[in-house]
């Protein structure tokens, strides 16, 4: 299998960014790692050992601390378990199963054994989120409940304004690097590029075979046997996923929905995850 990497030394400092964003979580963090069928998985944990299982996915071509600092305040209620994503920069096996099957959602099924979860809630961020709608067509019994936040797998902006504003700086970028190029491929993902995640994205950008393969789209069929409540978040400026075409889609296949627009572009503004947490810790309460 070739590497996700395209060097050694690319992959090293993607590990030190790794190490440095785990340590910033603090030191009620732990780390454990569960054999599942797509190869060895590597989770983050956090949250009393006695509090309600969540299960946290990052986003694709994030590092998974770094989109674990944005919910970590659901710790103070929660166990969180966020496991590194199949295929993803970060210590989790490299395989990337098709996004045609179901190799993800199966991938999770082993996750939540390994982790001796029979039932846990969950939250995902754009591509996590999209795996989370796929877990829900394969295993919908697994899923408490579910937040989805910019998710994938739902409804697509167009694709000419993704080209001109996301793909082209990041070519851009990535054939000449420099910051004034990296902040441009930068701010039409992040409403508030932070330094951390401006960073790390640079860093994926030049030294990761990006996947270009998002969680297909769930369809009614599909997610028929679903019906946890699930709570839906969607940005307004969103490329990717805009809430203008989400949130109708969302309400055509997903049964027992809430859904919100938010503001700003893809990943939310730290007061919008404020927002977001706030909202989604009051939801995942069971009654």
């Amino acid at each position: 299998m070739r590497s996700i990497y395209r060097s050694p030394e690319g992959e090293a400092e993607l590990m030190s960014l790794y190490d440095e964003a785990l340590a910033r979580l603090g030191p009620g963090c732990e780390t454990r790692t569960i054999g599942t069928v797509a190869g060895l998985t590597h989770v983050i944990v956090a949250g009393p050992e006695d509090a309600p299982p969540l299960v946290v996915l990052q986003g694709g071509n994030f590092l998974n601390p770094l989109c674990l600092a944005w919910f970590l305040p659901l710790a103070n209620e929660y166990r969180l378990y966020a496991p590194d994503i199949i295929g993803q920069p970060g210590r989790s096996a490299q395989s990337r199963p098709s996004a045609r099957g179901d190799g993800h959602a199966r991938w999770l099924v082993d996750v939540l054994d390994g982790l001796g979860l029979g039932l846990a809630s969950f939250v995902g961020i754009s591509y996590g989120a999209g795996l989370i709608l796929r877990l829900a067509g394969l295993a919908p019994g697994r899923i408490d409940r579910a937040v989805l936040v910019s998710p994938a797998g739902v409804a697509a902006g167009p694709i000419r304004p993704m080209l001109r504003q996301v793909a082209l700086p990041m070519l851009l970028y990535r054939a000449s690097p420099n910051p004034e190029r990296l902040l441009r491929a930068a701010c039409p993902i992040l409403t508030e590029p932070e330094e951390p995640y401006v960073r790390q994205l640079g860093a994926v950008y030049r030294h990761v075979r990006l996947d270009r393969q998002l969680p297909r789209a769930a369809t009614k069929e599909e997610l028929s046997g679903y019906g946890s409540p699930t709570l839906l978040f969607a940005a307004q400026d969103d490329l990717f996923f805009p809430a203008e075409r989400t949130i109708p889609r969302a309400r055509e296949i997903i049964s027992n929905l809430e859904a919100e627009t938010l503001p700003g572009r893809h990943v939310p503004s730290n007061e919008t995850f404020a927002r977001v947490n706030d909202r989604a810790a009051a939801f995942l309460k069971p009654g």
